[in-house]
């Protein structure tokens, strides 16, 4: 039977488990973390606003187009990305399976490769980062055979 790596991930957190077949249950592998992206916006960035000129007699500030909490959940998205992309090049599994609440699943599916793409298998759009392991077994039998 072929390995299954299954990623459990939201912004700031992501495990990565290992299934080699029927019984064999779930090994972590590695575990990221990425504390930027609890952080609150205003402490992601150094100072205020950019100033811009306005139309008549009042200026305007000026806002980023990607909060800082955003993008810092895109940075941790294209690591995780990388790790998964390494995985797939030293064929350490065959499959892939995805488990991300739906915002940050949107991220992880706009940085993946396309060959990395084509291995995932299954999708779990819940934030399961703090579910104890072998509940985190029983949630993904239908995907797992654990």
């Amino acid at each position: 039977m072929s390995m299954t790596w299954i990623l459990v991930a939201n912004a700031s957190l992501a495990k990565l488990y290992e299934n080699s077949g029927p019984n064999k249950g779930l090994k972590l592998v590695k575990e990221l973390v990425h504390p930027e992206s609890r952080q609150k916006n205003g402490e992601l960035v150094s100072d205020r606003s950019g100033a811009m000129a306005g139309n008549g007699t009042g200026g305007g500030s000026m806002q980023p187009q990607t909060l800082p909490k955003q993008h810092e959940a895109k940075v941790f998205a294209q690591e995780i990305a990388q790790e998964l992309y390494q995985g797939r090049a030293t064929n350490a599994y065959k499959r892939l399976v995805l488990v991300a609440p739906p915002s940050f699943m949107g991220m992880l599916n706009g940085v993946l490769d396309a060959p990395t793409a084509q291995l995932v298998t299954d999708r779990f759009e819940k934030d399961y980062t703090k579910t104890p392991d072998g509940e985190l077994a029983g949630h993904l039998s239908s995907a797992v055979f654990v």
